[in-house]
């Protein structure tokens, strides 16, 4: 329900976002790989011994809130920088990651491509690193970032309906 939730929004966000900045990637294609990405993240969790607690590391649920009422092109950078942050984050050691290497690789991949094509549209951002390598702690990350897959399509969504 909340996958499908997410979806209506980024496409209402999207369709906004293009028209708005004429962002034809947008329109055609956030969607499709946010979609896949979001099936690859659950897919991680599958294979996830799922046996982490919370860590007491909270959602940033005011920022999300503060860029959902930031202009179009806040919004396209701020969802820029979300997805090059977690690439980023992704390209630590993973070793120790309940995962299967192959559906990381590939949920790379598409978080990568969004994150071009969100640029593509917008211009370039900033980043930010950290190191964090237990298993415990990736499942921890992988949780934590499937929130923020969502809470990107809604502010995406967003933008479509402006």
């Amino acid at each position: 329900m909340l996958k499908g939730m997410f979806f209506v929004c980024l496409s209402l966000s999207l369709w906004t976002a293009g028209s708005s900045l004429s962002c034809r990637w947008m329109q055609h294609k956030f969607q499709q790989f946010s979609k896949n990405s979001l099936d690859l993240i659950d897919t991680m969790a599958n294979n996830s011994t799922n046996t982490t607690v919370d860590a007491g590391v909270g959602f940033p649920y005011r920022l999300y809130k503060k860029a959902f009422h930031a202009s179009a092109e806040d919004r396209l950078h701020f969802l820029v920088q979300i997805l090059k942050e977690m690439v980023v984050l992704f390209e630590e050691d993973t070793s120790k990651a309940s995962w299967e290497e192959n559906t990381e690789e590939n949920f790379l991949q598409f978080l990568t491509r969004q994150e071009q094509g969100l640029r593509s549209c917008i211009g370039t951002h900033k980043k930010e690193n950290r190191n964090l390598h237990s298993a415990e702690a990736w499942e921890l990350i992988r949780n934590k970032m499937k929130s923020h897959l969502v809470r990107a399509d809604l502010l995406a969504s967003s933008l479509l309906t402006n």
